[in-house]
């Protein structure tokens, strides 16, 4: 069923979760009383059950995130753990696993095999083929996380703080982000929110040191009274499910489904860190005599290295980001950005203006096939912040792909969000060059939903194995970095002459600035999800913290939480965030086809949409990735940009 969403209240929204539950029930009771045991029979209604469901979540649960009604929020919200507990409950029943089982899969098709196998999973993963009383505690475990999910997100959504901060310590960033401040409750102060917009700018560009420690004090302390007992609770339920079904912990039962497994991401960790780590303290040590000049003998703390970072990329590379910024109004981003994936992809974008959506900020396209005219899909682009709504950058898939009992085909519609500054009445939003970046990022995920080809919705988009899911993303940077890309949009908003080829070559010489230390913490928050979910069920997170933390070269800061706020182990990358690392990997990769034969390579571009972004979960990632290579892959493009020297291993 297609939703309006521009017309939502918070009664349709529980009229549409009630509807498709009662219709859901339906096609599984179709499934549940066949009589024969044919896969059209036995389980093709299953999917539609849960593709019926899956669409009421592209409405009331996706709604929670961003619409500017509150009521409507909570309505979505609730529909939200409504439908999670319905998909839950429905691989516990067990006459769901009778009739799966029931099937001869010597007489199924590849794609029928293919869902059949992965049904039995599922259902082996829920406590089938155990004793009852596993099965029911199994179901009860999962029901309740959905629960915790659900409130953990909702109280970072709503949790406001702020610093109201004097006038005279900003007078380092730029006027519209002063613009965009509200006055603080004292004369000549701003409020610095937490809100991304404001948040960064000032991490990387206010020299007042301890002014730095308390807005990330606070940043890193959002929601902790609410969230820590949440978390607390799902980790402790999460080594009891996993020890219940027989697993080593929760890694090892959240990584089945994955390309990797526990030993293969700690070869990988255990691959990059040594040399990370001596890099790492190298590019440090830059950074410290860069703050003896502030503060001799410091240091280098967590609230310290944006901002010693941003100086160093002033001074050594001669990139000032608040410059840079003035070449990347969002409108020539947007449209640099269609520009170069029409182009390599063999797509063209038609702009919606009269299309209805939920907020009056989100502007929606269609996507074309650009050799036939077919319509392919439809995105939306939501982009600054506002009360409520989701607070980081994400793209979602509210309509997937499939083909309906009628033969005709429902297109999928993606989302991307993100909290980018608003426009000002004299100054477009301008973004710098690593917002850029994050808007490219998500489209990667975006053309992932939309290029589809796969007809069953189970295995549409990016339905794919979790930690390969960022792959298509991770690709999708590197085109931000490339001469002959930025060429082709980045204009200056006041004169529209284009980014002059000297600023394009330093942002680009600075590409790999500190590149050991931004890398290591993403190794530490990596560990650290894996120490939550192999140390048992009730393990000390603060201890695990730092100890994470000590990866990345810089101490913890005391006193904080930063899980509290740290939406991805409780949003779907529990014992997953290693994905981010592991997905680079496969993406530059990837990318270093198109390095070797031509970034704006139509032939390439033709051969990833075809064998990557066409083909969802119809079959392995890593089958994609020899499809499109040629070869197996390997890790030696991001090896190098990593400075990593594998030649004596």
């Amino acid at each position: 069923m297609e939703y309006d969403l521009s017309t939502a209240t918070a009664a349709s929204v529980g009229q549409a979760t009630a509807a498709a539950i009662e219709d859901a029930e339906t096609y599984v009771t179709q499934a549940t009383t066949a009589a024969e045991p044919t896969f059209a029979a036995r389980l093709q209604p299953l999917p539609r059950a849960v593709s019926v469901i899956a669409d009421a979540m592209g409405y009331g649960p996706f709604l929670a995130l961003f619409h500017p009604d509150q009521d409507v929020r909570d309505a979505g919200h609730d529909a939200d753990e409504r439908l999670s507990t319905w998909l839950t409950d429905l691989v516990a029943r067990p006459e769901v696993y009778t009739a799966v089982a029931a099937l001869d899969p010597g007489e199924l098709t590849d794609l029928e095999l293919r869902s059949h196998m992965h049904w039995m999973r599922d259902l082996r993963r829920a406590g089938h083929g155990r004793p009852d009383a596993v099965r029911e505690r199994a179901k009860a475990l999962q029901q309740r996380l959905v629960e915790l999910q659900i409130a953990f997100e909702k109280n970072i959504a709503e949790y406001e703080d702020h610093l109201d901060v004097p006038v005279s310590e900003l007078t380092a960033l730029p006027k519209n982000y002063l613009a965009a401040l509200e006055p603080g409750e004292k004369p000549d102060t701003l409020r610095v929110t937490l809100d991304y917009p404001s948040y960064f700018p000032f991490m990387e560009q206010v020299g007042n040191r301890e002014l730095r420690r308390q807005l990330r004090h606070k940043y890193q302390n959002r929601a902790v009274s609410q969230n820590r007992p949440l978390l607390e609770e799902a980790i402790a339920l999460r080594a009891e499910l996993a020890d219940l079904l027989g697993y080593a912990d929760w890694a090892d039962y959240a990584m089945e489904p994955k390309m990797a497994e526990p030993r293969a991401v700690a070869a990988l960790y255990e691959s990059v860190v040594p040399g990370l780590t001596e890099l790492g303290r190298q590019e440090k040590a830059a950074l410290e005599e860069l703050l003896d000049e502030d503060a001799a003998g410091a240091e280098l703390e967590q609230w310290d290295w944006r901002y010693y970072h941003d100086r160093q990329r002033r001074r050594e590379y001669g990139v000032d980001q608040n410059e840079v910024a003035e070449y990347f109004p969002l409108e020539a981003v947007i449209e640099g950005m269609l520009d170069v994936t029409g182009s390599v992809l063999g797509l063209t974008y038609e702009l919606l203006p009269d299309e209805l959506t939920w907020h009056e900020d989100v502007c929606s396209y269609r996507i074309h096939d650009a050799g036939s005219g077919e319509p392919i899909a439809t995105f939306h682009l939501d982009l600054h912040p506002r009360e409520g709504k989701f607070t980081h950058a994400a793209c979602w898939n509210p309509v997937v792909r499939r083909r309906e009992p009628d033969g005709s085909v429902r297109l999928p519609v993606a989302a991307i969000a993100a909290n980018f500054t608003r426009p000002t009445a004299d100054t477009p939003a301008l973004l710098t060059h690593d917002e850029a970046l994050t808007l490219w990022h998500e489209f990667g995920h975006a053309l992932h939903a939309c290029l589809t080809e796969v007809d069953v919705q189970t295995f549409a988009g990016i339905e794919t194995e979790w930690d390969f899911v960022e792959a298509p993303s991770q690709i999708m940077e590197n085109w931000m970095w490339e001469p002959q890309v930025l060429e082709r949009f980045a204009r200056h908003y006041r004169s529209d002459e284009p980014i002059p080829s000297e600023l394009v070559a330093a942002l680009v010489a600075a590409r790999d600035q500190n590149v050991a230390l931004q890398t290591l913490r993403q190794v530490s928050l990596g560990k650290y999800d894996l120490l939550m979910h192999t140390s048992g069920a009730r393990p000390d997170l603060d201890a695990l913290l730092d100890r994470a933390t000590a990866y990345s070269l810089l101490p913890s800061q005391p006193d904080t939480f930063m899980a509290a706020s740290w939406g991805h182990p409780m949003g779907g990358y529990d014992a997953g965030y290693y994905g981010y690392l592991w997905a680079q990997v496969f993406g530059d990769d990837m990318y270093s086809v198109f390095a070797r034969e031509g970034v704006m390579s139509t032939t390439v571009g033709g051969r990833y949409r075809r064998e990557v972004l066409a083909m969802g979960g119809a079959r392995d990632a890593i089958d994609h990735l020899r499809a499109f290579l040629g070869r197996e892959p390997n890790a030696d493009a991001f090896l190098a940009r990593l400075g990593i020297d594998q030649s004596q291993d």
